[in-house]
């Protein structure tokens, strides 16, 4: 074998190993950059912050501060805090209508954030979720516009003020009384001067 075929031979296996030397650097170096991502994913994770919440009848929820921020009271009331791990107080809002304004502001928050297959959740799914949110009898109803509008959630009080908007719309003084049970306490001379004065609200 002549020297010249033996220097091919030799440069050949040399550029072969070389390029599988790279690859197997490259390899390594992927899974090197996956476990830090992954480390680094879990770390996130591992520090996301969380609030303890107080209802008025000292039942407590721990939450996401993401979720927690959708109220502009809670916010205000978190930068206030003198530790992290301070309890919210919030004396006006009940047990039973703090874990259903949590239920919501939690959905608000993933509603914005893409699923797992990168996917924003579409507007008529938000809007048929929360249809089926606001199914709720007169009184829970109520409380739940004080809520938000005590917490301070636009968005929830939005909702829930269209919503008995939509239930009195078309409907008599007469009926709207009629259907939340509200009393009439006005003399007639008193209730025609509201009319007069109201006009527009009775057309």
């Amino acid at each position: 074998m002549s020297e010249t075929i033996k220097n091919l031979i030799v440069a050949d296996l040399s550029a072969r190993f070389g390029r599988l030397s790279t690859c197997k650097r490259r390899t390594r170096e992927r899974e090197t950059n996956k476990k830090r991502e992954q480390a680094s994913a879990n770390m996130d994770e591992d520090e996301v912050t969380k609030v303890t919440l107080k209802s008025s009848d000292d039942e407590t929820f721990e939450v996401e501060q993401e979720v927690a921020n959708m109220s502009e009271t809670i916010k205000n009331l978190i930068e206030d805090a003198a530790a992290d791990n301070d309890v919210i107080p919030l004396p006006n809002v009940s047990g039973k209508d703090l874990g259903k304004v949590i239920e919501y502001c939690k959905f608000k928050v993933s509603s914005k954030k893409k699923n797992s297959d990168g996917v924003l959740m579409s507007e008529d799914e938000v809007k048929n979720w929360e249809t089926e949110f606001v199914k709720v009898d007169q009184g829970t109803l109520f409380q739940l516009i004080l809520a938000a509008n005590y917490l301070n959630i636009k968005d929830l009080l939005d909702l829930t003020c269209f919503t008995v908007a939509s239930m009195i719309r078309g409907k008599s003084p007469e009926e709207i009384r009629k259907a939340f049970n509200i009393k009439n306490d006005f003399t007639p001379e008193e209730e025609e001067e509201v009319r007069r004065e109201h006009q527009w609200a009775f057309d």
